[in-house]
């Protein structure tokens, strides 16, 4: 984790506008967004998924960079007042207590075309359709069919009583989506799986995208602002739908042991390549942050 970690700061360092470029001021805002600070959990599972692959990590690094700057633009948009109005993200506060929220809006807006430019600019597929259709379903995975829908739905369910399904249904979308792209595009950067392999990396991204949100929405009940970097108990001052608040706490936890998993069981028809996938499903789970 250490490693990947250490190689997405320099390529985002280098994929990124340089901060001396006009116009300046966007362009640090861009940077603030994205550099220094996050669990990097999207570029951890593409890389994952590449070595199951057998994938060449300077295309991964490539697909999990691009994947990093939709999520960096989605917090960005989700922090500001027109949305859930945070002032602290990553431990540090948001785009626009630092810069502004005009310069934070385009900061987001400027970061989601960027992540096609690097994706289109970039040889990450054995032949162009395969790269086209990997454009797609990264477009798919951020637009009103998967992170932007869902956070759609979330900002149309403040105040209501969802079902437990009615919340799944959002999360798939608004968190899922994101996770899911990251495992099918890192493994897409190689040539070792057949049809019913990729079945069977979907539904591990989906479990994992849905326990994700589940811990989530436990620490932040459950942990202190200076532990997660950010506002904790957040949703239930907005009176958000959240699995805790559906569940309650102790049915959460053992819903993400449940999703955990069926993670690994999706899983076990792989052998030790999949290895960094099963410890990533229990980080997502077992993470205090």
């Amino acid at each position: 984790m250490g490693a990947v970690r250490v190689r997405m700061e320099a390529a985002l360092q280098r994929l990124l506008p340089a901060p001396h470029i006009v116009p300046e001021r966007l362009h640090r805002a861009m940077r603030y967004c994205v550099l220094g600070g996050g669990k990097r959990v999207r570029p951890l599972l593409a890389f994952a998924a590449g070595e199951l692959a057998g994938a060449d990590p300077a295309r991964v690094e490539v697909v999990a960079s691009a994947v990093e700057m939709i999520h960096a633009y989605s917090l960005v948009h989700d922090d500001l007042p027109c949305m859930d109005d945070d002032v602290l993200r990553r431990g540090k506060p948001t785009c626009h207590v630092e810069f502004d929220e005009a310069t934070a809006m385009l900061a987001g807006d400027a970061l989601q075309p960027l992540a096609f430019q690097i994706l289109a600019e970039h040889v990450v597929a054995d032949s162009p359709a395969e790269q086209v259709e990997m454009l797609k379903i990264l477009a798919v995975a951020c637009g009103s069919r998967g992170m932007a829908g869902g956070q759609g739905i979330d900002l149309a369910s403040v105040g209501k009583a969802l079902s437990l399904p009615e919340l799944e249904f959002m999360h798939i979308h608004k968190t899922g989506a994101l996770i899911r792209a990251a495992v099918v595009l890192g493994a897409r950067c190689g040539r070792g799986l057949d049809a019913e392999q990729f079945g069977r990396l979907e539904r591990y991204a989906k479990s994992i995208g849905l326990a994700f949100q589940v811990v989530d929405d436990v620490l932040d009940c459950d942990a202190s602002t200076a532990t997660l970097g950010k506002t904790s108990g957040k949703d239930a001052a907005q009176e958000k739908p959240t699995y805790v608040s559906i569940l309650g706490l102790k049915r959460a936890r053992e819903l993400a042991e449940e999703l955990r998993a069926e993670a690994h069981t999706a899983l076990s028809s792989f052998d030790e390549p999949a290895a960094r996938l099963r410890e990533l499903a229990d980080f997502i789970v077992l993470r205090k942050f």
